[in-house]
């Protein structure tokens, strides 16, 4: 990347930063904050590319953003008041955001918020989805916006999108699909778990553990899980997950997934088992879909 690129990157992570600040100070109404492009998103899928880590720049924007990082990799050691499990973000999107198909944070900036979420039946900014996870898979407590953890946070997600135009539909976004009409068997899956997913996750789901004591691979039920109110506690949105990422793999940035050894059977059938494990309530739970259109593999 030459200089100029590099200019030119740096300055649209200020502007997404900026406008975003802006907008939550009430200065600027959303949609002012939002450039043209955002009103006629690209036809075709943006092409999915991680920035290099080393071109992050060396200044206190660049360690505000390897903060930020951190914090998506180290989650529950370093906000022990804001996780109530043992999960990282990067339980859930690998790699750091960075690994297609893994729920990465390529296209997730504050130009690209607000955006419409049913789950709320209202829009939500970016801080608003992180802390999202906060309550629900991370069964704790949200971050204050205003704090230098969201800030580090949003920052990241900022530089990752940096190259992305707002609203744009980036290949490899989400988890993507699975069959809805597929038919669970838990008792298969039960077997499955047995076979494909206990020896990283234990025959209890709770998890693997290095010599050190530090979980190596996160545990799929019980206190130490996520909630009910998680994404992941739904049948079809983890065979999704399953199917295209499992079972786990290692790269440079960590975990990677290696999709393609179940069907998308087992997948659902898998899913339909461990998602129903006894895992913590999510009592705000009842505020879900208040527009209607409740999934129908929601827990509650």
């Amino acid at each position: 990347m030459t200089s100029e690129q590099l200019k030119m990157k740096k300055m649209r992570i200020m502007r997404h930063t900026l406008m975003a600040g802006l907008v939550i100070m009430g200065l600027v109404p959303p949609a002012l904050a939002q450039t043209p492009t955002q009103e006629t998103p690209p036809a075709a899928p943006v092409k999915f590319l991680v920035p290099r880590l080393a071109d992050i720049p060396d200044d206190a924007n660049g360690k505000q953003i390897l903060y930020g990082r951190r914090l998506v990799m180290e989650t529950a050691r370093l906000l022990p008041s804001n996780v109530g499990d043992v999960l990282n973000c990067t339980s859930c999107h690998l790699g750091g955001g960075t690994v297609a198909g893994a729920s990465p944070f390529i296209g997730q900036s504050s130009a690209s918020y607000p955006r419409d979420n049913p789950r709320a039946g209202h829009k939500v900014t970016l801080e608003d989805r992180i802390n999202g996870c906060f309550q629900r898979s991370m069964n704790g407590k949200p971050l204050a916006n205003d704090s230098a953890e969201m800030k580090a946070m949003v920052a990241y997600f900022n530089w990752l999108s940096a190259d992305v135009p707002p609203h744009a539909k980036v290949e490899g976004a989400g988890i993507g699909k699975i069959d809805k009409t597929l038919v669970p068997d838990a008792a298969h899956g039960k077997e499955l778990y047995g076979t494909k997913c206990a020896v990283c996750h234990g025959t209890d789901g709770q998890g693997l553990k290095n010599a050190k004591g530090e979980f190596v691979f996160p545990p799929l039920w019980g206190d130490r899980s996520f909630n009910v109110g998680a994404g992941m506690a739904r049948t079809y949105t983890a065979a999704a997950f399953i199917k295209r990422n499992m079972p786990i793999g290692y790269g440079l940035n960590g975990p990677l997934g290696q999709g393609g050894a179940l069907t998308e059977q087992e997948a659902v059938d898998v899913a339909e088992y461990f998602s129903h494990q006894p895992r913590p309530d999510f009592p705000a739970k009842v505020n879900d879909w208040p527009n209607g259109g409740k999934p129908k593999d929601a827990r509650y």
